[in-house]
This record gives C-alpha cells, structure tokens and sequence, in this order.
C-alpha cells in the first residue's frame, strides 16, 4: 500500500508498516496536529503496528507535548527522524526525550525504512 494524504501542515505517505510525514516550512507542531496523525492512523494501521517516520527536509518546530500524546498511540513501535542537518539532529535528541518508545535518528529515508520494518514484525 502507498497513499499519499495532504494537509495543510503537512504531506503523509502511508506504507505498510510505517507512516512517512513531511512537515511544512515554518510550521509549529502541536497537539491539534497530532489529532489528524491519530485520525490517519486509526484509518491505515487499525490495529496494526506501524512507525512513524518524519523526514526533516524543512525547518519548523515541534511542542513537546505532542509527543506525550503521540506516545499513546498503542499500535505505535517507534519514531524515525531523518535529516542531514545538524540542528535538526540536535533537535530530535531533544525531543527523543519526551518519547517512551524507540527513537531513532538517521541520515538516509532507507535506513529508516529498514529499522521500521524490522520493528514491526
């Protein structure tokens, strides 16, 4: 499966076992965006484990508080930042704080397409 979904926000593509996220320039994430992620989800990965991958491409910001929420999602294995920025790394170190599930942070799309989908199965 590959559906790509868009919002204002945001570009989504669904795969299988994981979701790959976009975020728009300049946006601020926070909790009412997680509410579509929620929305997406229980629609693509009903009760399926998936993962969650965000690739860092524009520069905007995130509210820890997401994470608490994003956290919850039961059927959530893990989070992926992809970026070959420096500060969008340190960011994600940061952030990889307010998450209780695997985190991780690559330079390349593939490598975490790989991670997820040895997490899920």
């Amino acid at each position: 499966m590959k559906e790509i979904l868009t919002f204002d926000f945001c570009d989504m593509t669904i795969y299988d076992n994981y979701i790959l996220v976009i975020i728009k320039e300049g946006v601020n994430v926070i909790p009412k965006h997680n509410d579509v992620l929620v929305e997406v989800t229980n629609t693509y990965f009903v009760d399926k484990p998936f993962v969650y991958i965000t690739h860092r491409i524009n520069s905007y910001s995130v509210d820890p508080k997401v994470y608490f929420k994003t956290s919850k999602i039961k059927n959530l294995k893990g989070f992926a930042v992809v970026s070959n920025n420096f500060q969008a790394k340190k960011n994600a170190q940061i952030e990889q704080r307010f998450f209780n599930k695997p985190f991780k942070i690559f330079t390349k799309l593939s490598d975490a397409f790989t991670w997820a989908d040895n997490l899920v199965k």
